[in-house]
């Protein structure tokens, strides 16, 4: 017969608890929060030290009547909701449905959830943490106030259904100051100059580095030529030779942040797709004999901290499967990336090391396992020894002229034999760049001369990684916010994915526009930052949340009065296209959703017909040679092709096809893209070949 009760938030979570737990203990789950701020009103006692009204959750009530029927039939409550801010609000709330007596140690908590793990946390509970729940209550309340009380304004004054948040106004900002930066800039011109060398058999580049012994930069096309004539008929010998040897370390483990990050660059993963899989990772996968269990620790942190018992474990997995070489002496240890960051969790890791993502593969979904390999081998690596590359910089003489090449080569692989970080700007690492043996003085031949035109590039728009990794940077906002702050600006319209690149739109200028002259604060990034710290010091138990509200309530009331008398109102016209509405004779409009542009009727709400804007590639249909390709979008906005003629050809790729046909055997080329840059390959040989592409879309690969 059961005694206890154990609820936690999901279904999964319970089933995996419940089966380490044993038949004296009823393991329900809550569903998420049972009882929150009234959707219909602000719903805070403004005037009553910011007093939130709670209630019940809509649907929550039949949820709510289970936990309390349980509640009945046992003698002890455990409350084992997630271990952060919002985990220990839920559980709060939970206490006060339940009637759980104040002070009542019924909180339960474990950073992951493994047999061990849980059943630890259950001899030690302890009380709700107020300080905690105080935290998570000023956060919610702070973005109550903002979002109620602009939101209306923004209804009134520019358009119905507009929101405004505090991190999710800083964050459009971000993007829209970015695509500023984009149309101000005005490109640059500069050159390079490639040698292409030999020595004996070996073929080698050098780059173009100083003239008469002093650096200079190529702004022309006339500097180029007073290089290329000072090396007319000039003989090319090797000068210095610098050769030393530089050790690369591993990367940290995984925070929240970091994880979104490469997730993004390496498994084309989306911000939410990234946290919805980690939060099955987390909560167990059945392994089959060995039962459900929880494969990755707790994965909202923005921690770099390893417990012993898991550095000791990895250790000895190393020694054993690599060598002692590629364990370090001590275990690594990783500093806050951020001053702000929290260390109440560890870094995101498995749960066992032993459990490698090989042999765990038969057990999971495809996406489950792609995202715990990724997390295995980064925690893997980060316990490992560091690379060691031997460097070669080489200086070549050719009259008054001096070219430089460098090179280097992995001595010893050490973490990079198991994983090596992506970056951001995509370009290809030079850590295995081969240059020959070069001595001081030796001879070599001159094969070509390569005079290159650049023009500089503006700075790339943000993808997700990239303003993931801003706002980490910038101290806004907190792991668990970053993907539905993301989610958020996508549905309001704010900003539209281009290319896996965030544009702002039209509304969203306006929004930011309005938002600037009347609310600076709210966009300023220091008082944003500012905030989350004063939040962090309420956890700490060293500051008092009413007074945080109370402080930033006070100028951000006169502001609204303000606003309420100053701001004009702005009627956004609808654009009218070339098209008109088949079904009502009536032009066809443009309208911004979620994933970008659609035609709608402008007959609306009377003619409620809609449909994608066509965009023609110029490529014939492959299938019927009859229609054209046009770029669509999935019903998940992502981009695919199709033959004009839906639904009488049902030509469909995912990948992009091109005009120019094969050279070997004339079949339609499809694009493939990679860090290097796009890739034609033949759908019928195995012929590929490489295209150029401008920077900027290279850079964001």
């Amino acid at each position: 017969m059961a005694d206890s009760l154990v609820i936690v938030e999901s279904p999964a979570k319970a089933k995996t608890i419940g089966k380490y737990l044993g038949s004296k203990f009823i393991v329900k789950a809550s569903m998420g929060h049972v009882r929150d701020l009234p959707k219909s009103q602000i719903g805070v006692e403004v005037e009553n030290d910011f007093n939130p009204k709670y209630i019940t959750i809509r649907g929550k009530g039949s949820v709510l009547k289970e936990l309390k029927d349980a509640r009945k039939k046992v003698k002890k409550v455990y409350l084992a909701a997630d271990p952060d801010r919002e985990g220990e609000a839920i559980a709060w709330h939970l206490a006060h449905v339940l009637d759980l007596e104040e002070g009542e140690s019924c909180r339960v908590v474990f950073n992951e959830i493994t047999k061990q793990a849980v059943k630890d946390a259950f001899k030690t509970p302890r009380k709700i943490n107020m300080d905690l729940v105080n935290a998570q209550q000023a956060r919610r309340i702070l973005d109550r106030l903002v979002g109620y009380k602009i939101s209306p304004l923004l209804w009134k004054k520019v358009k119905k259904g507009l929101s405004a948040g505090r991190v999710q106004s800083v964050a459009v900002k971000i993007i829209l100051d970015r695509e500023n930066e984009i149309s101000e800039f005005v490109p640059e011109e500069y050159w390079s100059i490639t040698a292409g060398l030999k020595t004996g058999s070996t073929a080698f580049e050098a780059k173009f580095h100083k003239l008469a012994g002093e650096k200079k930069e190529l702004r022309s096309e006339a500097d180029v030529q007073e290089v290329l004539k000072a090396i007319e008929n000039a003989e090319y010998t090797v000068g210095t030779v610098k050769e030393k040897e530089r050790q690369r370390h591993p990367a940290p483990p995984f925070t929240t942040s970091s994880l979104q990050q490469e997730a993004a660059r390496k498994l084309n993963f989306r911000a939410a797709k990234t946290m919805s899989v980690a939060q099955q990772l987390y909560e167990g996968v059945d392994l089959g004999k060995e039962g459900t269990v929880g494969l990755i620790t707790y994965m909202r942190t923005d921690s770099t901290r390893i417990a012993e018992s898991a550095q000791g474990e990895a250790k000895a997995y190393i020694v054993e499967k690599y060598g002692e070489t590629f364990a370090p002496e001590t275990p690594r240890q990783y500093s806050k990336r951020a001053a702000n960051a929290q260390d109440a969790h560890e870094a995101i890791r498995p749960t066992s090391i032993e459990r490698d993502p090989e042999s765990v593969k038969a057990f999971m979904s495809k996406d489950q396992f792609k995202l715990y390999k990724l997390v295995w081998e980064r925690f893997m690596a980060s316990q490992m020894s560091s690379a060691i590359l031997d460097t070669m910089s080489v200086d070549i003489k050719a009259g008054d002229v001096v070219f430089r090449a460098v090179g280097s080569k992995i001595r010893f692989q050490g973490f990079m034999k198991v994983y090596v970080e992506g970056s951001d700007d995509g370009t290809a690492s030079d850590d295995d760049k081969f240059l020959p043996p070069l001595h001081e003085g030796d001879k070599l031949s001159l094969e070509n001369i390569e005079p290159k035109q650049h023009f500089t590039q503006p700075p790339p728009r943000y993808t997700e990684a990239r303003l993931v990794k801003t706002l980490e940077e910038l101290g806004i906002g907190r792991p668990s916010t970053y993907a539905p702050t993301l989610e958020t600006i996508q549905k309001r319209g704010y900003v539209a994915i281009e290319e896996k690149k965030f544009v702002p739109t039209e509304l969203g200028e306006l929004v930011i526009e309005q938002m600037e002259q009347f609310f600076p604060e709210i966009l300023d990034v220091e008082f944003t930052a500012n905030m989350e710290e004063d939040l962090d010091h309420v956890e700490e138990g060293s500051e008092d949340w009413v007074r945080v509200l109370g402080e930033f309530y006070e100028s951000f009331e006169k502001r609204l009065e303000v606003a309420e008398e100053e701001m004009k109102e702005i009627e956004i016209e609808d654009e009218v296209s070339d098209e008109v509405c088949e079904k009502c004779g009536k032009p066809m409009v443009y309208k911004l959703g979620r994933f970008g542009k659609f035609l709608a009727c402008s007959g609306f709400p009377d003619c409620r017909n809609t449909k994608p804007i066509v965009k023609e590639i110029g490529v014939t249909c492959p299938k019927c040679k009859e229609g054209h390709v046009v770029e669509r979008r999935s019903k998940k906005g992502r981009v695919f092709y199709g033959c004009n003629r839906y639904p009488e050809c049902d030509y469909v790729s995912w990948d992009k096809p091109s005009a120019k046909p094969c050279p070997v055997c004339g079949s339609l080329m499809i694009e493939k893209r990679n860090k290097q840059g796009i890739k034609l390959q033949c759908t019928s040989c195995d012929h590929t070949e490489m295209v150029e592409e401008d920077n900027e879309e290279a850079a964001e690969l």
